[in-house]
């Protein structure tokens, strides 16, 4: 299965990946996966990195865990290809711009149905790739579009409902775990993902609040560095990184997040 990673903070934090130890996560002991991304917001815009290549001795992986820069947003992917081709088009967090902004979406899951169904119309969001995840994301633009098309950007509670009612129809589709952010706000929807017993059950998400008192917050995170004094971080993870009370996502539970605190949840139901 793919793995999911985002970091929301109050305060700026320099952020490295070691992005193999991600992928053991995900698929097992093997060095291996079929793509990486790491998306290092810098306000509305972002830095994003990504390779169809596994994670194991690729020189780029290494260069984020010595240099990941300072981000007070950062989102990431680890992909086990599941539909479409092992090329760089089919490599998340898929990006575009949109109201001024680079949004940004990751999933985890299948909902290959998407191609098929009423409702998922993605407008003039051109997929550049042939999976169903950027399917799903440029629908999901297509719905945010006329937020975004004033001089300001719209208010938080209105993209919470858009996201909220996407989530809820992507849903029944199959597994449907996706990280989404346009640099201000992170949303992170739990649903099912395939467990060590083999069945697809939640939860397909974790989140953990560390309030950091002065000390570097750093140690002890299976597979991330964060390098950072006192503030407030909140972590989302496909599994839980440590053995800190991670709270697991129930299923269709949806966050909105910003500076480390969530700021809106709720648990949807099916459409």
């Amino acid at each position: 299965m793919c793995e999911l990673f985002a970091m929301s903070s109050r305060l700026p934090a320099a952020v490295t990946f070691s992005l193999e130890t991600l992928a053991r996560h995900a698929g097992g002991e093997r060095p291996s996966c079929d793509g990486w991304g790491v998306a290092f917001y810098d306000g509305p815009d972002a830095r994003v990195l990504r390779e169809p290549k596994a994670a194991y001795q690729n020189p780029w992986v290494d260069f984020i865990e010595k240099h990941g820069p300072q981000s007070k947003l950062v989102l990431s992917h680890i992909r086990h290809a599941s539909t479409g081709a092992k090329c760089l088009a089919n490599t998340h967090p898929f990006s575009r711009a949109l109201g001024g902004c680079l949004h940004t979406f990751a999933h985890n899951g299948n909902v290959k149905e998407i191609f098929e169904r009423r409702g998922f119309s993605i407008g003039r969001h051109q997929p550049i790739g042939d999976t169903d995840s950027e399917r799903a994301f440029c629908a999901l633009l297509a719905r945010l579009e006329p937020l975004w098309a004033g001089l300001a950007a719209p208010g938080i509670a209105a993209r919470y409902d858009i996201v909220a009612a996407f989530a809820a129809e992507l849903k029944p589709l199959g597994p449907a775990n996706f990280l989404y952010t346009d640099g201000e706000v992170l949303f992170a929807f739990g649903d099912r993902r395939q467990q060590k017993d083999g069945r697809f059950v939640a939860p397909g998400l974790h989140v953990l609040t560390r309030h950091c008192g002065g000390l570097p917050c750093e140690s002890g995170i299976d597979g991330v560095s964060i390098e950072s004094q006192e503030q407030t971080i909140l972590l989302i993870a496909s599994v839980p990184l440590t053995n800190e009370a991670w709270r697991p996502l129930g299923e269709g539970e949806l966050l909105m997040v910003r500076h480390g605190e969530i700021i809106e949840h709720s648990l949807l139901e099916k459409c």
